[in-house]
């Protein structure tokens, strides 16, 4: 692994960027910035994601530990967990952390861990809509997602539709619908317990990063395990 790529270049963030995302969590509870990612971190992430080879992603399911199951009415996705056993891996999580660094110093959130995986939509694959975290568990705090699909076309499906019951929809426009199109460097941020969200049918595959930052739940003085 390369120390100065892996853990210089990406180590330090981009300070306008994150102040750009904590500024749009305070105003709306979601950020959505267009290519926004470090280009070379992009490029990095995509290269490396389509070189993992097909056993290293698992099918996707639903609910945690003793809950977990593969449901394919609402879900059909593929996954990949991220850890820093790879050049790839560690400039993603040195990245994510400098972002975690400045969110608690700046909205005082309390992020204690993160967790993130790799996710491949094979040509139909889809997400039904869900909630990354529901009130009252106080787990999952804030999501990220973060595309790696060069040259996508809005024509090519595969869009993240958010639901912002916050914002007023009519009869003519449904203002309540954000759609985002999954290209190349675009970062999505939002309050997981606020907004549910699918991934509507990709017409090719697509690549991407889903993350979560974490509260400590922890009790008794047992760590809670970011798993």
């Amino acid at each position: 692994m390369s120390l100065s790529l892996a853990q210089t270049t990406y180590s330090g963030g981009d300070t306008s960027l994150f102040e750009s995302i904590s500024g749009d969590i305070v105003d709306k509870g979601y950020s959505i910035r267009p290519y926004a990612l470090p280009t070379n971190l992009t490029s990095l992430l995509s290269q490396h994601i389509i070189e993992l080879p097909t056993d290293e992603f698992k099918r996707a399911g639903i609910g945690r530990t003793k809950d977990h199951m593969i449901n394919d009415f609402i879900r059909t996705d593929a996954i990949s967990w991220i850890t820093d056993d790879s050049e790839a891996g560690c400039a993603w999580i040195n990245w994510a952390e400098s972002l975690q660094a400045y969110l608690n110093r700046r909205l005082f959130l309390g992020l204690f861990s993160f967790e993130s995986h790799f996710a491949h939509y094979a040509k139909g694959d889809f997400y039904k809509k869900h909630k990354d975290a529901f009130k009252g568990e106080g787990n999952r705090v804030l999501s990220v997602v973060v595309y790696l699909n060069p040259h996508w076309a809005s024509s090519d499906g595969g869009e993240l539709v958010i639901y912002d019951k916050n914002t007023p929809s009519s009869v003519v426009v449904d203002n309540s619908k954000i759609t985002v199109i999954p290209s190349f460097g675009t970062i999505v941020v939002f309050l997981s317990e606020e907004f549910p969200h699918e991934v509507l049918a990709a017409k090719r595959d697509r690549y991407s990063i889903a993350g979560w930052f974490r509260l400590n739940n922890s009790i008794a003085n047992n760590i809670d395990p970011p798993s």
